[in-house]
């Protein structure tokens, strides 16, 4: 059975392929591969298992179906020359794009040119706020180049992964360095992690909020549900405190009393304080798996106690409603639908009719 290799170009892109020689290649070798009417060269990124799982999973991935180009044979040290000298020509074609792309009166911007490794084929690719109409820019590029022309608008994460960089954390991009799929990411999961909401503090180098806030977002919501929200008064030992804040880190929370004096205490000695019960308490603590507690806060009152939020959650529980009894057999059979009676109007009736039943008004009192 044919081989599946991933294997990896310019710019984080990525494609998989088949190998129909017994052996794969060596992983992070240079291979010769089937591109758009000619050839291209990459290196190997994964093999076996990994490439299965990545194949199905990964956005760039075929899913179950085959890939439909196969990858030909293992590059020469001339090829890989060759492909170097082709890697430093795309600099240059980016620059001429541009100049291309401010004479004809664009808005786009160039950010990253491709050649194929045959040169029979260019890619440039460009970022624009909206649709742009680039039919003659192509042919002018085409003329220019005198190679097949592609443009491709890709999003300002999809720029930061294909050109690179490191991040504020001192650390390669995870867009360019591991993260398998981009997905948006809105104003909420900052929010969730009581991060500061100004754009400058929280977005990456694309201008974008960071990645990393979406996969850092789970663990705080599971671990959030063990505590008790900020600002609710609860009972505990010493009387009615107010909850200031929680350090999911160290799990700990600070109270503050009415008279103001303000103490930091553990979580499971929390829990024991709210009903004076280590049984209870263990009973009370709610784990990531089993989040019900915290869904009951939400629709709760503050009932203060933990004895008080039991009482409160058996009330929610409504009993269903009794069974009709059965019918007697003293009780009279319910009458027969009959003939309906006309309904008499609102205004009218007897009062201001004629002897003859008619409606029309008479100067005639009315009889007794």
């Amino acid at each position: 059975m044919p081989h599946l290799v991933e294997v990896a170009f310019k710019g984080n892109r990525k494609e998989f392929f088949t190998w129909d020689a017994d052996e794969p290649p060596p992983l992070k070798s240079a291979v010769i591969v089937d591109a758009d009417r000619g050839e291209d060269l990459g290196t190997v990124h994964s093999l076996g298992e990994l490439a299965q799982k990545r194949c199905v999973g990964c956005a760039h991935g075929c899913g179950a179906a085959p890939p439909p180009r196969r990858a030909l044979r293992v590059a020469t040290s001339a090829e890989v020359r060759q492909a170097r000298d082709v890697r430093g020509q795309d600099e240059s074609a980016r620059r001429k794009g541009a100049e291309r792309v401010k004479a004809h009166g664009l808005v786009m911007k160039m950010s990253d040119a491709e050649w194929q490794w045959d040169k029979k084929k260019l890619t440039f690719y460009f970022t624009a706020e909206k649709r742009v109409d680039f039919r003659n820019l192509v042919r002018d590029l085409a003329s220019l180049f005198r190679a097949r022309i592609e443009l491709k608008q890709i999003g300002v994460r999809d720029e930061a992964k294909r050109l690179d960089g490191v991040g504020r954390c001192g650390r390669q991009y995870c867009s360019a360095s591991w993260l398998p799929e981009l997905r948006p990411v809105n104003l909420g999961v900052a929010k969730d992690q009581r991060l500061s909401l100004n754009p400058s503090q929280i977005s990456g180098a694309c201008g974008r909020l960071m990645c990393c806030l979406r996969y850092e977002h789970e663990f705080y919501v599971h671990s959030r549900k063990k505590f008790p929200k900020e600002g609710k008064t609860v009972t505990t030992a010493k009387g009615e405190e107010k909850v200031v804040s929680n350090d999911i880190f160290n799990e700990r929370v600070t109270l503050r009393s009415p008279e103001g004096e303000t103490r930091v205490i553990g979580l499971v000695a929390f829990r024991t304080e709210l009903d004076g019960g280590d049984a209870v308490a263990a009973d009370l603590s709610v784990s990531a798996e089993a989040p019900e507690l915290a869904e009951i806060d939400e629709i709760l009152p503050d009932t203060g106690t933990y004895a008080a939020t039991i009482a409160a959650r058996a009330a929610l529980v409504v009993p269903p409603p009794p069974p009709p009894p059965p019918p007697s057999e003293e009780e009279p059979a319910a009458p027969t639908a009959g003939p309906k009676k006309r309904r008499r109007g609102r205004r009218g009736g007897r009062r201001g009719r004629g002897k003859g039943g008619g409606s029309a008004p008479t100067d005639e009192a009315p009889t007794e």
